[in-house]
Parts: structure tokens; C-alpha cells; sequence
């Protein structure tokens, strides 16, 4: 082998330990580069290998809306009731027993309370409601009902004929919707009076109970 080709042998094998020694330190340094990243947690695609990384913004901030915290309901108002009108029960509730009605001479349950009152009295809403109805009971005379909340309906008997409020009226504790009259035919021998009754659901309550509400 010639002189001159020894010395470009030589010379390519110089470059080549060069060579493979800068690759060498290169594949260290991408090497340490790719474990910094994957021990910091910096690259979301090391975590999740489906994972989609935004070029324009590697770490999006969270945008999912937040869940607003319940509300608490609102804590229902009782009912506020009051009396009819302002004298003395002269007969009670009588729906577990019976009770002696002067006028038929006879033991009967009483659906009601009765209070005394002069004619021409004012009688007033026994709570806040609405109009029912308004009619002639053939024993309780004259009639007005009102419809309240939870199921409450108050009815107002004996009254005079002309009545202060109309079928689909809303009313207040207290409004004026008639006056004290001598109708009721199945009490004359009370005197002037008002009938008052209250069922809850459907079903008689005693007026006292009604009262307590508030």
C-alpha cells in the first residue's frame, strides 16, 4: 500500500472518532433533555399518550364552568288567620260528640264554631284567599266560602243577603265580606250569630285549630 494512501486511511479514521464522538454526546444531551421533561411533567403528551398538544398554547388554563352551589328553598310563611267577627262562641265544634242544638230540640254533631254577634255586624276574612262561592244554604242561610293556602277553606253562614264581595274576589285577613244576618233557619234560637266552619283537604277541622296557625 502506498504512502499516500495510508495517510488518507489515517486521516478518515481521525475524522471518524470525531464523528462518533460528537453523535455520542448529542444522544446524552437529547437523552437528558427528554427525562427533565418527563420527571418535571412540562410535556402533556408524556402524560397521556392520546393526549393533543396546542403548539399555539401547551398549557391552556381550565375552562370548565364551575357549578353553582344550591340555593336553599325558600322557608314557607304560616298561614295568618283570624276571627270572623269579635263576640263569644256561643256553640262549639262538635264533629266527636254530640251537642244539644237548641232550635230542633235534638243531639246533633255541629260542623262549626258560632259566634255572637249584633246584626249588621261586619264579618271579615278569616285569612288571605279567594272567593269560592256564594250561596242560599237552605239551614245556614246565606253562605260565603273562600279558599285559602294548603288547602285550607273557611265558610262564613247566617249572614244578610247583601254580601260585600262576588264569586273569584281575592280577599285579606280582615277585609269586610258581609255582614250579620238571621238567616240560618237550622239556629234561629242562637239569636244573631255567625256560623263559622273550616275543613283542611276536605275533611271538617276545628276552628280553634285554624286560629293557632299563626
Amino acid at each position: 500500500m502506498s504512502d499516500k494512501k495510508k495517510q488518507f486511511l489515517n486521516r478518515i479514521a481521525d475524522k471518524g472518532y470525531y464523528i462518533a464522538l460528537i453523535l455520542c454526546a448529542a444522544a446524552i444531551g437529547i437523552s437528558g433533555y427528554l427525562y427533565y421533561r418527563n420527571a418535571s411533567g412540562d410535556d402533556p403528551s408524556l402524560e397521556d399518550p392520546n393526549a393533543t398538544v396546542d403548539v399555539m398554547n401547551p398549557n391552556p388554563t381550565d375552562t370548565t364552568p364551575s357549578t353553582p352551589a344550591p340555593t336553599q328553598p325558600t322557608e314557607k310563611k304560616p298561614l295568618v288567620t283570624g276571627r270572623p267577627v269579635s263576640g263569644e262562641v256561643i256553640m262549639d265544634y262538635a264533629m266527636d260528640c254530640l251537642c244539644y242544638n237548641p232550635t230542633t230540640r235534638d243531639w246533633r254533631t255541629h260542623d262549626g264554631m258560632d259566634f255572637a254577634a249584633e246584626a249588621g255586624a261586619p264579618v271579615v276574612a278569616a285569612a288571605d284567599g279567594t272567593v269560592y262561592t256564594i250561596y242560599e244554604d237552605e239551614s245556614l242561610g246565606t253562605t260565603v266560602v273562600i279558599r285559602h293556602e294548603d288547602g285550607y277553606v273557611t265558610t262564613y253562614s247566617s249572614l244578610s243577603a247583601d254580601t260585600k264581595v262576588k264569586v273569584g274576589d281575592t280577599v285579606k285577613l280582615g277585609q269586610t265580606i258581609g255582614t250579620v244576618g238571621t238567616t240560618a233557619l237550622l239556629e234561629t234560637a242562637l239569636g244573631d250569630h255567625v256560623h263559622f266552619a273550616v275543613t283542611h283537604n276536605g275533611k271538617p277541622v276545628d276552628p280553634e285549630i285554624f286560629f293557632a296557625l299563626s
